[in-house]
């Protein structure tokens, strides 16, 4: 009888570890399009993991990843991509009339300002991240340099992470948009959707912007995530994960 308890025992030690991590859920919110505006400064006072997606070249980009990367937070490179709707990029953009040489350098020059930043997400990009060449440039250069990718998915038909997979890169794709809207029941009905999707998958990637609307809400409704027994982590906890996740809720961007 001791033996076989003994046994038991030692099964259990062997198999809470792996229960304990299968049961945890975990989300991480990336802030996007960070850069542009002084007020998106208020965005870095949310509590707790938000990890940052910082616009290149912009008036308060470089200032406020600073002030992120001092608060421990994770960031990423915002990186404009072209749309099918045709819509202004911005500096640093990657278009389908680039070259390998001409993506090259504009992500050089791009973490050349940023150079602690993890990785890249893309800004807009339904066009760009639907073509396999410009995805293949992007992914091989984030190779050689150990970074990391985010598909922000605005098109259902991206081919950006399974690219990214293919050169090795580390990545994971944004599975709900939490305000599409800017009104504070729908933000909200978005967060639960995130908490139950979460409970359902264990890891969930979100994007939401620094419009004041979100940020007022998302004070009031990132505790929620303790008491749903939710963990709120950086994006690189979740690319360290690798689990398995849902599939997109796709609510294109651009």
């Amino acid at each position: 009888m001791l033996k076989l308890f003994s046994k038991f025992i030692l099964l259990l030690s062997l198999l809470s570890p792996a229960l304990l991590f299968a049961q945890s859920a975990q989300v991480a919110i990336i802030i996007d399009d960070i850069g542009y505006r002084k007020s998106d400064a208020q965005a870095l006072y949310l509590p707790g993991n938000i990890s940052y997606a910082i616009l290149p070249h912009t008036p308060y980009g470089k200032r406020l990843a600073l002030k992120a990367q001092a608060k421990n937070n994770d960031v990423i490179l915002h990186i404009p991509m072209e749309s099918k709707n045709g819509k202004k990029l911005g500096p640093g953009a990657l278009t389908s009339e680039m070259n390998e040489n001409g993506i090259r350098e504009s992500l050089s020059n791009a973490f050349a300002e940023i150079p602690f930043a993890l990785g890249i997400n893309n800004h807009m990009g339904s066009k760009l991240t639907e073509l396999y060449q410009p995805m293949a440039w992007t992914m091989q250069f984030l190779r050689e340099r150990d970074l990391v990718f985010i598909d922000s998915v605005t098109t259902s038909a991206s081919q950006a992470e399974d690219v990214a997979i293919s050169f090795g890169v580390p990545s994971l794709h944004r599975h709900i948009f939490l305000d599409n809207k800017l009104e504070h029941n729908y933000i909200r009905r978005q967060f639960k959707q995130l908490i139950r999707d979460a409970k359902r998958y264990q890891t969930v990637v979100a994007i939401a912007h620094p419009h004041p609307e979100t940020i007022t809400s998302l004070k009031k409704l990132l505790p929620l995530l303790a008491q749903n027994n939710v963990e709120l982590v950086p994006i690189s906890t979740l690319l360290n994960r690798k689990l398995t996740t849902p599939n997109l809720q796709i609510n294109a961007e651009d």
